[in-house]
């Protein structure tokens, strides 16, 4: 059911190609314009996501792998950009510099916005690798540098492909953050053409190229998977991974990640409380300032308990019973959440007018819509906590006497909460930043922290509008420090369990054996 509904904006775009002819859908797709966008868009990927792996799987290294000074500092610094959605963060730099724009500004944004989708999955990956590996190898006469390329990095594979997804899959859907520095992507172009004319035939042709985009980087990310195994059955070496002396590198490191966080986050905060202080005390007056907080918490909340229930046998599937059958419903997801919001938005209102009314401009249609859009964000954490509960765990208790369902809700699903709540917290963020969906699907009267920012700062209100973003920020800092947690515990040594499971790509053999 959960695919069937992915399937809407697919169904909506081939719908309105085949109305309008396949001649006319032609001429609209090869134009000019079209690839001028797709330069635009394709250069963006190609750039930002090898940035952002880079920056994540550098960052997640240095605070656990090495001498790094005040590495526990800057473990939450690095998690912290990700409490502030992208569109403030290209409104903060923007008003710092407003000529910003093209494509070197919307690499810079779209870096500093996403790289911690992957710097807290590698960093969790990399806090749960077994160190007698790198011990071993370093005992063979291999470099630090030849110990991390061939011994640690191919450990790091799933998370680091599935944050690299999320940071594309971010990329291509992405529109508050472009417009702002007046940067032309296939989203932004979309968006363009359904508000000026309402144009709905060139726009769906454009998301029909997106599409195929999307059908471009989970390609690319099924063939990077492979199909090596996670999960190993005990709790490995008690002994904690030797840290690598930075020595001289000391000093580099530190500048490197000062810089890092002077952009990512110094910036934001001096413009917005600049804006602040020159609203003063009446900008925290308006009126509907607290209910469309409270409004932004139920939402954000209600949707990341659905997106979540949605993910889950999508998940368990993906993992425990692999095959074609299981890949086709997980990746309709994926080609779900590529597509701009105002294309699902317009394919629910399509689908809610003509078949059930009374779903129309309701909270629920709403919801429906952020679990469509976010099913990635918790497809990702839920798949690697699941690939990392052995199953031959759950096959003991079942030897023990309890019944299957008995057994994977006290045996599996244990292992799996630290998953789901980080599933959460990252839908929760996502929802909190949604910016299109809920401007044409939210019920009347109901407004987010994210649609009242928007609106304010397109009438060039930065003032006004500073103290949405200051909530909007506020509201996603808890759940952005229990994704850096979650990234965390384990490197703190808290959650050393008996029967942990540790991340490794031994043969299937080992993990029999043991």
């Amino acid at each position: 059911m959960v695919a069937a509904l992915s399937l809407l904006p697919l169904i909506f775009v081939v719908t309105t190609a085949a109305q309008i002819g396949w001649a006319e859908s032609a001429s609209l797709i090869l134009r000019p314009r079209v690839g001028e966008l797709l330069t635009n868009t394709v250069l963006l990927v190609a750039i930002t996501v090898p940035l952002c792996a880079v920056i994540g799987v550098g960052g997640a290294w240095l605070v656990e792998r090495t001498s790094l000074a005040g590495a526990g500092a800057w473990g939450a610094v690095l998690a912290m950009p990700l409490a502030i959605p992208a569109f403030v963060n290209s409104y903060a730099w923007v008003s710092a510099i407003p000529s910003l724009a093209g494509l070197g500004s919307g690499v810079l944004l779209a870096t500093l916005s996403y790289f911690p989708l992957v710097y807290l999955p590698v960093r969790a990956a990399l806090a749960r690798l077994d160190p007698a590996l790198e011990q071993a190898a370093a005992s063979l006469g291999r470099s630090p540098v030849r110990v991390f390329f061939g011994t640690v990095l191919p450990q790091l594979r799933l998370a680091l492909l599935g944050g690299a997804l999320l940071v594309g899959l971010h990329l291509l859907s992405e529109y508050g953050a472009f417009a702002l520095i007046r940067f032309d992507t296939f989203t932004t172009a979309i968006m363009d053409q359904y508000r000026s004319t309402f144009n709905g035939s060139a726009g769906s042709m454009l998301s029909g190229v997106l599409m195929l985009l999307c059908f471009a980087l989970l390609l690319l990310e099924s063939r990077a998977r492979g199909r090596a195994r996670y999960a190993r059955i005990g709790s490995g070496t008690a002994a904690p991974p030797r840290r690598i002396r930075l020595r001289g590198w000391q000093i580099p490191a530190q500048l490197a990640l000062l810089a890092l966080g002077i952009a990512a986050l110094g910036v934001p905060a001096v413009v917005i409380g600049g804006w602040l202080a020159y609203g003063g005390a009446g900008v925290w007056t308006a009126p509907d300032l607290v209910p469309t907080l409270l409004q932004t918490l139920g939402l954000a909340l209600g949707g990341g308990v659905v997106t979540v229930l949605a993910a889950f046998p999508l998940s368990w599937l993906a993992v425990r019973r692999p095959g074609a059958f299981s890949r086709l419903l997980e990746r309709t997801n994926y080609v779900t959440s590529s597509m701009p919001g105002i294309v699902l938005a317009l394919a629910l209102v399509t689908v809610s007018l003509f078949f059930v009314p009374a779903l129309y401009q309701t909270t629920a249609l709403l919801l429906i819509a952020y679990a469509l859009l976010f099913l990635p964000r918790a497809l990702v954490p839920l798949q690697a906590g699941i690939a990392q509960a052995p199953r031959s765990l759950e096959e003991a208790a079942q030897a023990l006497g309890r019944r299957p369902a008995r057994a994977f809700l006290g045996v599996t699903l244990r292992l799996v909460a630290p998953a789901t709540a980080a599933a959460l917290a990252m839908v929760f963020l996502a929802v909190a930043g949604e910016l299109t969906a809920t401007l044409l699907l939210s019920p009347i009267g109901v407004q987010t922290l994210a649609t009242r920012f928007w609106s304010l700062s397109s009438e060039i209100d930065f003032a006004g509008a500073a103290p949405y973003a200051t909530l909007l920020i506020v509201l996603s800092a808890p759940m952005t420090y229990l994704l850096f947690r979650q990234s965390a515990v384990l490197s703190t040594g808290r959650a050393a369990d008996p029967a942990a499971v540790e991340p490794e790509t031994t043969a299937s053999s080992k993990a029999e054996t043991t």
